[in-house]
């Protein structure tokens, strides 16, 4: 590690320069050379639909898109690909990176891809701005490029705003990280070289070329022994252009301001969550939603993009901005407030699913295939009989109005035939009425991958098997302090767990993961709140009987894991003397017939499955991707409003429009 550096700054002391909105910034007619902007997408995840609509909302023919998808999102890969075949502007980066959180891997991602870019000589840009995928504008192309233009030599970067030696230690610039096998690993301390001026904050940020060409190929040693500095640093894009900037002969191009709007709520997104990462806690902001809105217009400085955004978490907020920037849609436009996420596609292959996915999946193909088979219940004439051809093509994740209404599975079929099924999850959940403290209950939910930063079950509606770790939570209104008891029970009248949790006045959400010995007996769970024994609320749940075990049918040497946890006590106390008081039936015949289940193989576990399935899913709709002619029935999904295969104005990518835009 580098001990002394030198600087070239003639400044003295912290930059802090920041600019202001002028009058004359707002709605100023374009500049006589406008200039270019290069913008940089870093994206992983599965989202395409939203992707799609970002680049859609800040594409114009003048300017460059270039896009680098994690190594680990072979999917949405496939789609960025074909998009940049579209249009000569937008080009997918030939190699891809494991860009971890806080890892030196995106640092080394961006410095590579400056590289690329600078050996474009067909691409001639004048800034680059980094974005993400739940990045999205607040304001036209048309201003950010007057902007830009006025302000054609600065470099807007956002510092931390406090004093160095508190930034240097929150930040964990004085500890040494290696990165390796996707985690960042924390070996010691370090020194920090002296003679520079060490500084940082965002990772977001636009960039003139000559400071991006000075970065890329400059001799400097302060260039050079900042690079090898970083590379053993966390969260090195945060800090590593704050400080090489701040210490080159340029340093007075410095603007403190990335442009952008950040939605913080540092109570719920500083959680410690990237522990499983990093060997260290981080932060990360909020998604908007309409009521955070009103924060774009109280922004004095100078922005351009606000983040973060999720469709599957709130898409009103992106209505808002788009009715903002592009006007009101106009009336009976079809899918504005649907909206699609893939959760599988086979061009991955099983590998991207699990057993507890590829067992829903190919059960809700069945159920589907069955519910084709009674004509009486979706009222046509005529039975369909098709059969399954291989594992399903694809499952979505369906949301409408910012609620989630199922997964839309595609199968393929014998005869030849490709349809889409609709799965729509049944309620589960029933709330007492009651008064006084006890009243505050508003919903009681229990799944997995829970995100105390949005608060939001992760695994939508909880495709749970037996090796799984389900949560209890619980949604309050604000109100007087009350005590809960929250009751586990299995599907064989097990008490698995029992605890008590204290809800204060202003609490909204309580949540508890027991640790529950496993595997979990398959079948319908309930949970139970309590409030002196007093039933508030239950809601059941199901725990899957997996027909694969590491994607393979399951076998005979299997089927320990559909008998419940060893000696049936799923923790160390014994919690069966509240059977009276919860008034459970006698166990032993009921255990009995569980225990016989457990040991169901082939098509006996194939109907098991389903049947427990259909208790908590139903099917919505069936569609068939062309008219079928042995069932000519069946809408085609291209004209079904709920399909995946139906419009999507919000984010199919047409032609360019002859202002340059595509919207």
């Amino acid at each position: 590690m580098p001990k002394r550096l030198p600087r070239y700054c003639q400044i003295t002391g912290k930059l802090m320069s920041g600019l202001q909105w002028e009058e004359s910034d707002i709605g100023a007619p374009p500049p006589e050379k406008p200039l270019r902007v290069l913008y940089m997408l870093v994206v992983h995840g599965r989202a395409v639909r939203q992707l799609k609509r970002l680049i859609k909302a800040i594409y114009h023919k003048d300017h460059f898109y270039y896009i680098h998808v994690d190594k680990r999102s072979n999917y949405l890969q496939s789609e960025m690909v074909q998009v940049a075949e579209r249009y000569t502007n937008i080009r997918v980066t030939s190699w891809r990176m494991d860009t971890i959180w806080g890892g030196a891997s995106l640092l080394t991602m961006y410095l590579r891809s400056m590289k690329d870019l600078l050996e474009m000589t067909d691409w001639s840009w004048d800034f680059f701005i980094n974005l993400s995928a739940t990045d999205y504008p607040i304001r036209t192309n048309q201003e950010l490029v007057y902007f830009l233009s006025k302000y054609r030599d600065k470099n807007f970067l956002k510092s931390h705003g406090r004093d160095n030696v508190r930034f240097i230690k929150k930040q964990g610039l004085d500890r040494l990280f290696h990165e390796c096998d996707s985690h960042m690993w924390r070996l010691g301390e370090r020194q920090i070289p002296e003679g520079i001026v060490l500084d940082g904050g965002s990772d977001w940020f636009a960039l003139t070329r000559t400071f991006v060409n000075y970065v890329t190929y400059t001799k400097d040693v302060l260039v050079s022994e900042l690079r090898h500095f970083y590379k053993y640093t966390l969260l090195p894009a945060e800090s590593f252009f704050h400080t090489v900037l701040e210490n080159s002969k340029d340093c007075d191009t410095l603007v403190d301001n990335n442009l952008r709007v950040t939605n913080w709520n540092r109570k719920l997104g500083c959680r410690c969550q990237y522990k499983h990462i990093v060997d260290w806690c981080g932060c990360s902001p909020n998604d908007f939603k309409p009521q955070d809105i009103v924060r774009l217009q109280q922004v004095t400085r100078p922005t351009f993009f606000a983040r973060k955004f999720e469709s599957s978490v709130n898409q009103e907020a992106l209505d808002i901005l788009d009715a903002h920037l592009f006007g009101e849609p106009e009336p009976g436009i079809p899918g504005l407030k649907a909206y699609w996420e893939n959760s599988y596609h086979n061009m991955e292959g099983l590998k991207g699913l699990t057993d507890v996915t590829l067992t829903a999946y190919t059960s809700f193909t069945r159920l589907s295939l069955r519910k084709l088979q009674t004509p009486e219940q979706e009222n046509r004439k005529s039975a369909c009989s098709f059969s399954a051809d291989g594992f399903p093509s694809s499952v979505e994740l369906y949301f409408y109005d910012d609620r989630f209404q199922g997964y839309l599975v595609t199968q393929k079929v014998h005869p030849s035939a490709t349809l889409e099924f609709w799965m729509m999850p049944r309620g589960s959940l029933r709330i007492v009425d009651q008064v006084g403290a006890a009243s505050r209950i508003q919903s009681l939910e229990v799944g997995t991958e829970w995100d105390l930063k949005e608060r939001i079950f992760r695994n939508f509606r909880g495709l749970i098997g037996p090796m799984d770790e389900p949560v209890a939570v619980q949604k309050w209104s604000h109100g007087v302090n009350v005590t809960v008891t929250v009751v586990w029970i299995d599907p064989t009248y097990i008490i698995a767990a029992s605890y008590d949790i204290a809800v204060d006045t202003e609490a909204d959400f309580t949540q508890y993961k027991p640790p529950l010995s496993r595997p979990l007996r398959p079948g319908v769970w309930h949970v139970r709140l309590l409030h002196f024994w007093e039933l508030l609320a239950e809601v059941k749940f199901l725990v899957m009987p997996l027909t694969f075990r590491n994607k393979e049918p399951l076998q005979k040497g299997d089927k320990s894991l559909h008998a419940g946890p060893p000696r049936g006590q799923y923790m160390e106390q014994n919690f069966q003397a509240l059977s009276g008081i919860l008034d459970l039936p006698p166990r032993a015949e009921i255990e009995q017939e569980a225990d016989k289940r457990s040991e169901l193989m082939g098509k006996d576990l194939e109907k098991w499955a389903d049947n427990s399935l259909s208790g908590f899913w139903s099917v919505g709709g069936i569609c068939t991707k062309t008219a079928s002619v042995l069932c000519p029935s069946l809408p085609v999904c291209s004209d079904t409003y709920w399909s995946s295969l139906s419009p999507d104005p919000k984010s199919d990518m047409g032609s360019i429009r002859p202002d340059g835009r595509l919207r």
